[in-house]
């Protein structure tokens, strides 16, 4: 059976399991694959690159909402420049040596899911950032995304090892975390390869937050 679609996901699981009672519970199966799938997947489809406006004085900017992590921040006022990531004892100790000085952010950390700019911006200032974001979330209302046309493998070996503990089925665990394992080993690898190789990558452009 093709997997293509979240009902055709949905199908498959419930087939694989040998049951047909568990319709709430296998999108809960889904939900938290797709947790896991979030920490464990680094991949070029999930890279988006947003630029925005950081008002004068202001030392704190928002995250974006689907914000996995970080590969480049950068200020594209003048010069630009790439923004290094500190610690927040780092940046607080900075704060206090300069007395708390303003000029064009050198530096940035997390803070209350947010970001923590030192100097902080002593004019209205442009960024860029180039970050991994979350996989889109399947429903019934978003029926599919990139990884499951990519690599439905993935969700599904991913939704059964969440099955597993639900369905007290332990010995099934190890060969459902085996599969996902082995999946997710081949997508990140191959993601490496196609960044290597200077295929194309396209990127999303759009504000942050």
């Amino acid at each position: 059976m093709a997997i293509s679609t979240y009902s055709e996901l949905k199908s498959s699981i419930a087939d694989f399991l040998n049951r047909s009672d568990l319709t709430a519970a296998i999108e809960t199966f889904i939900d938290l694959a797709e947790s896991q799938m979030n920490r464990d997947i680094r991949h070029w489809e999930m890279e988006n690159l947003v630029s925005g406006q950081q008002s004068q004085g202001d030392k704190y900017m928002q995250v974006p909402a689907d914000w996995l992590e970080t590969i480049r921040f950068q200020v594209t006022t003048g010069n630009i420049s790439v923004l290094e990531l500190a610690s927040m004892a780092s940046l607080a100790d900075k704060r206090q040596n300069s007395n708390d000085q303003t000029g064009t952010p050198r530096f940035y950390s997390h803070v209350r899911g947010e970001f923590e700019l030192f100097p902080t911006p002593d004019e209205d200032t442009d960024f860029e950032l180039l970050y991994y974001q979350k996989i889109p979330a399947l429903s019934d209302s978003n029926t599919t995304n990139w990884l499951l046309s990519y690599a439905p493998d993935v969700y599904l070996y991913g939704s059964l090892l969440h099955s597993a503990p639900y369905l007290k089925e332990d010995e099934r665990v190890q060969v459902w975390a085996q599969l996902y394992s082995a999946a997710v080993v081949q997508l990140n690898a191959q993601s490496e390869r196609v960044k290597n190789s200077g295929s194309g990558i396209r990127l999303n452009i759009r504000g942050l937050g």
